[in-house]
């Protein structure tokens, strides 16, 4: 064999050592990608993994970070929600489902927020039947507060109060189900039920050595809105929720307040957990001056801020002198009209720190069985105090106080109208 022969060999090995070589790179390169389109194919055919980047996209384009965000939400104090989040999952769902949907609640709970929520079918069910006001529950708010599921308020003449729960009761257990890393919403699922059944909650309560027991019947929960009261010369207005009427309700309250002569006004917000954003500012438009803000909504870096100003009805004059009582048990729109009347000076408040729920949350349906409650906004004072962050804290700070016979005490109420006699 001349040398000629010898090195067409060789080029020839050579050349088929690199096709060998190139092919295995391809396919050692490029397999995992086959693999991954293959799968994720196969996936679509089962699942819409289009829901899942939709959630992707609003929570990009909605969820709201401001330099206001809640203290739970913050990367140091956040807590994982996994466990509640997979706990939440239908059971009735397929693999495939309980995987994207799996995802999803993972996405979201990445956030941070306690108000921000995936809803699977189920949930998403529960929730539109909860906001257009028919279901059956045991009648009391509840929010995160030092990342405990919490008590904010048991609603007057409930199943909740009548058996004895309290503002600030921090809730363990639901039924034998732990509480901790558990969402808001996934806490609201289990707590109510039909009417007529029994949910067993375990509670902690400040200053007692052990937890407490309480068996609550669920039934069909009737908010109350407003009760009024003429004693020594003092009006007192009680609203225990910011519902639809409560509008209509106060401007009776304040027409009928006016024809007694009284120039001494009590606004009692104890236990108040809020409601519609237009009813508290339509009420401090009874005391704030026209065009004067009462609220603004912070979207931070998404979009301006939005300012919430006063009607200016001026039925009540510079000289009547007002205290508004506040409590642990004031939240959201509660504490948007005593923030207000604060920060103007329009009268003092009495009580105790309130909760501090002061984010705007959005519903937007994803699909027609599920659904996203997004947090889009953070209501600040007409000072720029964050209600999310500190709550309010009270002028004159005053805990209600129990006597020998265990008897409640409104401390409250007679610091207020002590207030008022001065």
């Amino acid at each position: 064999m001349d040398i000629h022969s010898q090195n067409k060999n060789y080029s020839t090995k050579i050349f088929i050592a690199v096709l060998i070589f190139a092919i295995g790179f391809v396919v050692g390169n490029f397999s995992p990608i086959i693999a991954a389109n293959v799968a994720a194919k196969q996936v679509a055919e089962k699942v819409d993994i289009k829901t899942f980047w939709k959630v992707w996209g609003i929570l990009d384009d909605e969820f709201v970070t401001t330099k206001h965000r809640d203290p739970m939400s913050s990367d140091e104090n956040r807590v994982s929600t996994s466990t509640a989040s997979s706990t939440a999952i239908d059971s009735n769902l397929s693999i495939d489902e309980k995987r994207l949907y799996g995802a999803i609640k993972g996405m979201v709970d990445a956030e941070g927020d306690p108000y921000t929520t995936f809803f699977t079918p189920s949930e998403a069910s529960s929730f539109e039947t909860e906001i257009k006001g028919s279901f059956g529950g045991v009648g009391m708010e509840v929010g995160k507060k030092d990342d405990v599921i919490t008590v904010i308020s048991p609603i007057p003449g409930s199943p909740a109060e009548k058996a004895g729960l309290k503002a600030g009761d921090k809730i363990l257990k639901i039924d034998s189900t732990v509480t901790s890393d558990m969402t808001i919403d996934a806490a609201v699922q289990l707590i109510r039920g039909e009417k007529g059944t029994t949910v067993n909650l375990t509670i902690y309560r400040e200053g007692k050595d052990k937890p407490l027991e309480f068996k609550v019947v669920r039934d069909i929960v009737e908010l109350p809105t407003i009760t009024k009261t003429l004693e020594n010369g003092i009006y007192t207005i009680k609203i225990y929720s910011f519902s639809e009427q409560v509008s209509g309700l106060f401007k009776q309250a304040i027409q009928e307040f006016k024809t007694t002569g009284s120039k001494k006004l009590i606004i009692d917000l104890r236990g108040n957990p809020g409601g519609y954003l237009d009813a508290a500012v339509d009420i401090a438009s009874y005391f704030v001056p026209q065009g004067k803000v009462v609220v603004s909504q912070d979207y931070g870096k998404k979009r301006d801020a939005e300012y919430m100003r006063s009607v200016g009805y001026g039925l009540v004059g510079s000289d009547t002198k007002v205290v508004v009582l506040v409590d642990g048990g004031s939240a959201s729109a509660s504490e948007i009209l005593a923030g207000a009347l604060q920060d103007y000076n329009l009268a003092t408040l009495v009580g105790q720190k309130t909760f501090g729920k002061g984010s705007v949350q959005e519903y937007i349906k994803i699909t027609p069985t599920t659904g996203l409650k997004v947090t889009i906004a953070r209501w600040l004072t007409p000072l720029g105090r964050s209600i999310s962050v500190d709550g309010l804290t009270p002028n004159v700070e005053v805990k209600n106080t129990v006597d020998s016979n265990g008897k409640v005490i409104d401390t409250q109420l007679q610091k207020a109208v002590e207030i008022l006699g001065k």
